[in-house]
């Protein structure tokens, strides 16, 4: 296999002090609060796991959007990391904002519309007040990952429509709804999404659960994802520390997963894919 490469780690500092918490929605996730991780304790898991590079995502339920940490992290491990930041893309100056911090090695911008400290889907990443934001990302080819639900993709397939030229990474597969089992009839929504081939996933362990499944299992779904979608669009992340475990269990429950995949789609999904988002990251 391909160098490994994992486009979703997070790291947290236990120095509040010189990274001062401001989590979105007002509440500090769990995860970040009950596991800090530097990125020197994020080092060492990549190397246990045998992990060759990282793309980090900015942690947005610890530090708002104030990504000094992961951009500290990229200048001290250039030749390991790049950072995927977060801003406010409505604020007056999220251009000036996005510029400061592509001088401070962003790699990939992700916009938190949902999760675990903002359960209902947001619609402002489709407000006109955003599009100087999609335009820029476009020019500067900046990838932009998308937490959501899957209600919210009526919204996306509008930004896609409108905003061709910018790459859409789309966080944990939306959630799609699997668990009435093949042909995931629930999930169609999701599989429509193939047609933008702007549009990459990203498999996380939320993904890589046998109750996620429900009545399918990790072949009937990866395997018409990847029908679908094609390996080449999908990548692979950790989400450490967020999701239980260690780096190398969270890695090897993921290549259980894949088990069935042929060797070249799985180079894609656990490496090539990641240096296509962020060449940075290439050998």
């Amino acid at each position: 296999m391909s160098s490994i490469i994992d486009i979703h780690p997070h790291i947290v500092s236990p120095d509040k002090k010189k990274y001062p918490l401001a989590p979105l929605g007002g509440t500090q996730s769990t995860w970040s609060s009950e596991r800090p991780t530097t990125y020197d304790d994020l080092l060492r898991a990549m190397d246990e796991a045998g992990i060759a590079k990282a793309a980090i995502v900015h942690s947005s339920t610890a530090y708002g959007y104030d990504n000094s940490y992961v951009a500290d992290a990229v200048e001290a491990i250039p030749e390991r990391f790049t950072g995927v930041y977060s801003i406010d893309i409505l604020a007056s100056d999220a251009l000036k904002t996005f510029d400061y911090w592509l001088e401070r090695g962003c790699a990939g911008m992700r916009l938190f519309t949902m999760g675990s400290t903002l359960p209902n889907q947001s619609t402002w990443f489709a407000d006109r007040a955003s599009y100087p934001f999609w335009e820029h990302a476009g020019a500067k080819n900046i990838p932009v990952c998308v937490q959501m639900k899957q209600e919210g993709m009526p919204l996306l397939r509008q930004v896609m429509d409108r905003f061709p030229k910018v790459t859409i990474i789309l966080d944990h597969f939306a959630r799609a709804p699997l668990e009435d089992g093949p042909p995931y009839a629930a999930a169609q929504e999701f599989f429509d999404l193939a047609k933008y081939k702007q549009l990459y996933l990203k498999i996380t362990p939320i993904n890589v659960t046998p109750q996620t499944w429900g009545k399918g299992d990790a072949k009937t779904f990866f395997g018409k994802v990847v029908d679908v979608f094609g390996a080449d669009r999908i990548g692979w992340g950790s989400n450490f520390p967020n999701s239980l475990g260690t780096m190398k269990e969270i890695l090897n429950a993921a290549e259980q997963a894949f088990s069935f995949a042929k060797a070249s789609d799985k180079d894609w999904i656990f490496g090539k894919t990641a240096q296509v988002l962020y060449p940075s990251l290439k050998d």
